[in-house]
């Protein structure tokens, strides 16, 4: 199915009307509930798939497609679900994490897979250490700065004081250039 116009014509007719409606979503998983929706179709009228285009809304889905993303949206929200914590802004461990990135595209050669895992890893262990005060389990892990998450920071400025240059997003995308890479849309 997903090898046909028809098909190709529908994805992208799909994305056209969310594009209209200010919602992106990619490409991949539009494709995923036309087809998800289209071998239902064919299913329930016991028709063979090619013939189910005649059914097909392009608008229709889209409108669909953007009213459950605005759906769960405001769920989540009222929730406190999908808001990532965030540190402050002038936060000297996000700021290391913002620098080791061109550090680690130089060392793996620009594997960009390896240097999100880098910083996915990186970020995982900030936030867990920044928890560390209510976590039982870690009580005498940590080396002699203990679990104060603020004499940590105070640690990390004093190492690097200009660690907060890494917030500058000039700065940091010379320092990525520097490393001979940068990021481009094809």
């Amino acid at each position: 199915m997903r090898n046909t116009k028809a098909f190709k014509d529908a994805v992208a007719q799909t994305l056209i009307e969310l594009a209209r409606l200010g919602v992106t979503v990619r490409p991949g998983s539009v494709a995923d509930i036309i087809e998800a929706n289209m071998r239902e179709v064919a299913a329930r009228l016991g028709i063979q798939e090619r013939s189910t285009w005649r059914y097909f809304d392009a608008a229709g889905l889209a409108e669909s497609i953007a009213q459950h993303h605005k759906d769960f949206e405001a769920s989540s929200e009222s929730a406190g679900v999908g808001v990532a914590p965030m540190p402050p802004v002038d936060n000297p461990e996000l700021a290391l994490v913002l620098a080791g990135v061109p550090d680690s595209l130089v060392q793996s050669g620009g594997d960009l897979y390896a240097v999100i895992i880098n910083v996915a890893v990186s970020a995982w262990m900030a936030g867990h250490i920044h928890g560390e005060d209510g976590c039982a389990g870690c009580e005498g892990s940590r080396g002699p700065s203990g679990h104060d998450w603020n004499d940590r920071m105070k640690q990390i400025t004093a190492m690097s004081p200009d660690i907060a240059k890494w917030f500058d997003r000039d700065r940091w995308t010379a320092a990525l250039h520097d490393s001979g890479f940068s990021v481009e849309r094809r």
